[in-house]
């Protein structure tokens, strides 16, 4: 027979809450180009156009698998001019990372406001939300 797990609303919430532990004062650092092929994969030509500070509690318990992250510091002087496209992740240490994602203004992993960032301006999120798989 083939494989058909399903992870229970415990389960989840278990997994979301402990990812959103490991993010407490953690970073998003938001690149232009294709994203990478894996979250263990080093960054390669892809610039960096942003990095936002994950709040200290970085989000309430999850309901259902959903995470939906408190306010994340914005960047008031962005790095770089570019078209945002992914994002990454990491832990507070800056250097572990956690996950990779798809950036936009809207149906995105993370949201901003605009995905034109222009060098030295403020980019802040409109959200973002993270769900664990229940199968």
């Amino acid at each position: 027979m083939a494989n058909n797990l399903k992870l229970s609303n415990e389960a989840v919430n278990a997994e979301a809450d402990a990812l959103s532990v490991l993010l407490d004062n953690g970073y998003l650092r938001i690149y232009d180009g294709t994203q990478a092929a894996t979250a263990d994969t080093a960054i390669g030509a892809q610039v960096l156009l942003a990095e936002l500070r994950i709040n200290t509690d970085a989000a309430p318990v999850a309901v259902a698998g959903v995470l939906t992250f408190n306010a994340i510091t914005q960047d008031s002087n962005a790095n770089n001019s570019g078209t945002a496209s992914w994002f990454r992740a990491l832990k507070s240490d800056g250097s572990t990372v956690m996950f990779d994602g798809t950036v936009g203004t809207s149906g995105c992993d993370l949201n901003i406001a605009t995905t034109s960032i222009v060098a030295g301006a403020i980019v802040g999120v409109t959200s973002f939300v993270y769900t664990v798989n229940k199968g």
